[in-house]
C-alpha cells in the first residue's frame, strides 16, 4: 500500500474504474451473445438487437473499454452468423 496520500487515492480510484470496466465488458459479452442467438434463431427483432450490440461495442471503444479491433471482430462475428436467405 502506498504511503503518499495522492497515491492511496489513485489506488482507490483505479479499483473503482476497474470494477466499472469489468461490469461494462460483462454487459458487452451478454449483448453480443444475445445478438448472435437472435441471428441464429432468425428472430423477428434481430436487426434491432444487432444494431444495439454494434452501438454498445462502438461506445465501449470510444470509452477505451475494449480495443477497436476487438470490437470490429465481434461485430463481424455477429453479422457472419446470419442465416442464408432461401
Amino acid at each position: 500500500m502506498p504511503n503518499i496520500k495522492s497515491s492511496e487515492k489513485r489506488v482507490r480510484s483505479n479499483e473503482r474504474k476497474a470494477e466499472h470496466n469489468k461490469r461494462l465488458r460483462s454487459e458487452l459479452k451478454t449483448v453480443v451473445k444475445k445478438a448472435i442467438n437472435a441471428q441464429e434463431q432468425d428472430l423477428v427483432n434481430k436487426d434491432d438487437v444487432v444494431k444495439e450490440a454494434q452501438k454498445k461495442l462502438d461506445h465501449a471503444v470510444s470509452k477505451g473499454i475494449i480495443h477497436k479491433n476487438t470490437a470490429a471482430r465481434r461485430k463481424a462475428r455477429i453479422v457472419r452468423t446470419q442465416p442464408l436467405a432461401d
